[in-house]
Parts: C-alpha cells; structure tokens; sequence
C-alpha cells in the first residue's frame, strides 16, 4: 500500500504558491487532498505553518488548523490562526521568501475540539492517536 500523504491540485511539493493564496492578496484556500488513508483512520488533522518565521517573529507562526472527519473528509472544525482568525490565513512572510509546510495526521480516534482551538490544543489531543504523518511544502515571496 502506498504512504499517506497531501497533494495540492494548486501546486506541487516544493513549488511556489500562487499569490491568490496569500494572506494578503486573496487569501484563497488551496486544494487539498489526503491519498492514501490508512484504514483504521477515524479523523484527520492538519496544521499548516511557516517555521521561518522564527528568525522574523520569534516563533512558528499558525496559518491554518483543520480537523476533518474519517471517511467521508468533510471538514468539522477550524482553529485559530496566529492572526487571530478562524480558519484559513494565507503566507504573508514579513521577509523574503519563506517556506510553509502542511502536516496532515491521520488519527485512531474522534477528537473533542472547540472552534478556535489552538495548534498546541489540537497536538495535545492528537498525542498517542496518530497513526500515520504526511506533508507538504511549498514557497511564498511577496
């Protein structure tokens, strides 16, 4: 059986992504999909981050948190971004160009989640129930 993992149909691993996409321009979400799901998943979890922000702003900065349902992948609920919004903020690097890198975990059981949840709570009621990891990556300049 092939690896979980994400593709985007908006851009591949290691490319840059579109400007619609940017926080900034028009903040669109890029399409995402989860191949390859093992099949004891009962929920996925994804976190989409910028770890170069840490030399800008002195930490990981949160650009998109999402917990899905198993099998049907319909989105349940979104977290809070380090823009303080729920749901989707797009790359808006302060310096040169940046890497962000969406982590997708599939997960062995149902997750109690409010709205607005934050990467650490999403983490700490994922340890112990992830089953498989999958990422992808790609690059935003201004």
């Amino acid at each position: 059986m092939s690896e979980f993992s994400i593709t985007s149909s908006d851009f591949s691993e290691g490319d840059e992504i579109p400007k619609k996409f940017g926080y900034k321009f028009e903040n669109n979400e890029p399409n995402l999909d989860f191949k390859n799901i093992p099949e004891n998943t009962q929920s996925i979890g994804l976190i989409m981050d910028d770890p170069d922000a840490m030399a800008a702003v002195g930490k990981v900065w949160v650009h998109w948190l999402q917990y899905f349902d198993h099998p049907s992948q319909n989105l349940i609920i979104e977290g809070k971004t380090d823009f303080g919004e729920i749901g989707y903020g797009g790359p808006a690097p302060p310096n040169g160009r940046h890497t962000y890198i969406f982590k997708g975990y599939a997960l062995d059981a149902e997750l109690d989640l409010k709205e607005g949840y934050s990467k650490q709570e999403l983490e700490d009621a994922m340890k112990n129930h992830i089953i498989a990891e999958a990422k992808l990556t790609g690059t935003f300049a201004p």
